[in-house]
């Protein structure tokens, strides 16, 4: 066993896990055919820890996956997978494939065709395909959908995204409560445990909404329909906001005897400002389209029949531009309102820094004395 087995009592999963993540990477990277030393490499990586988000760390070769309080498996080495066991060596399902590894060009479906992804032009398409239940988010939709977003990060190929759904009725009425996450409770324990909503709600939502804020490229929200809960707040946190113009919005917690979550108390008072959030939140009215543009609550509003064409309009514009652009943009924009000025000084002057060693504000220079329209590289 690795040195890093023995870590996670006192360090936590992670740092127990990326130990020992680096020490099978090592250890195999001067071995020839290093899949064929499977049971070298499972003992090599195991280690103990807790880890309520699943996630997997990668270190060389080596990938290291986690299991709650289960030994740390290297599951694949060299991208090949190699499996994964549970408590008691149970063979799992190996980790799903990276989105950056799945076929170019094609339309991806899970959950049985209930979430549709789909790349063109530069641009990616993330629709929730649920009509038959208004287009609810269920916890898998939520957590491949932040997996997609989070991917967009750090490559060149898809350098816009939307997110819409299917029909013309539902954008999105928040999670489906039919679908709500078990949890693994002692036989006397009670029907609810004080812990269990809040860690539902930090390894769920709120992480789905932080990538698409986080994201490094432009994210378009496509409203086809009503939008309610948590579904609002799924638009909200996008980065441009189109309408179509028999849509609308509702804060629907307070008719249920619930608060907002999903990050809507932060994103609302940002965009409409502080009593204006209070309103919708209290009173949980519908917010029609035409009042969102209004309030700023959207960018656009147009015919229903309209909206995937004006949505692709503005996607591929974007998808065109000067990425590293619109990612420095999008990163002050969304902090300016959370820090101070000074601060926002300092990282403006290094984002001006860092964007001036860009190929493409070179080329916007260029092509500026050149009188000629730019050519965007993203990089």
């Amino acid at each position: 066993m690795a040195p890093g087995a023995q870590l996670g009592d006192h360090l936590g999963c992670a740092a127990a896990g990326r130990y020992a993540g680096e020490r099978a990477a090592l250890d195999l990277d001067d071995e020839d055919g290093a899949v064929g030393h499977r049971d070298r490499a499972l003992g090599e990586a195991e280690a103990f820890g807790e880890d309520p988000m699943g996630r997997r760390l990668v270190r060389g070769r080596a990938v290291v996956c986690r299991h709650g309080r289960f030994p740390l498996r290297i599951v694949a080495v060299g991208g090949r997978s190699l499996g994964c066991a549970g408590p008691a060596g149970k063979p799992e399902p190996a980790p799903r494939t990276p989105p950056s590894d799945r076929p170019e060009n094609t339309e991806w479906k899970m959950a049985e065709d209930e979430l549709l992804y789909r790349e063109e032009n530069g641009v990616a398409w993330i629709t929730i395909n649920r009509p038959d239940n208004g287009n609810s988010m269920t916890p898998e939709i939520r957590d491949e959908m932040r997996d997609r977003i989070n991917g967009f990060n750090g490559q060149f190929k898809i350098r816009a995204a939307v997110i819409t759904a299917s029909g013309q009725k539902m954008f999105c009425p928040g999670a489906d409560i039919k679908n709500d996450r078990q949890f693994d409770r002692p036989a006397d324990a009670p029907d609810y445990v004080v812990g269990e909503a809040r860690r539902m709600m930090l390894n769920g939502q709120l992480q789905l909404m932080p990538a698409i804020l986080d994201c490094e490229i432009p994210i378009i929200a496509a409203v086809n329909g009503t939008a309610a809960g948590v579904g609002v707040h799924l638009a909200l946190c996008c980065d441009l906001v189109i309408m179509a113009d028999h849509a609308k919005f509702i804060e629907v917690f307070a008719r249920r005897g619930l608060i907002p979550d999903g990050l809507g108390t932060w994103i609302l008072p940002r965009l409409i400002g502080l009593q204006k959030a209070k309103e919708l939140v209290f009173f949980a009215d519908d917010v029609p389209a035409a009042q969102a543009l209004e309030i700023g609550l959207c960018n656009k509003v147009v015919p229903g029949d309209e909206l995937m064409a004006t949505a692709t309009e503005w996607a591929e514009r974007l998808a065109s531009g000067p990425s590293k652009s619109y990612m420095f943009s999008k990163w002050l924009l969304n902090r300016s309102l959370d820090v101070d000025r000074r601060t926002i000084i300092e990282e403006e002057a290094w984002a001006v820094e860092l964007i001036t060693r860009t190929q493409d504000m070179q080329e916007g220079v260029q092509s500026f004395r050149e009188r000629r329209t730019p050519q965007w590289r993203g990089f």
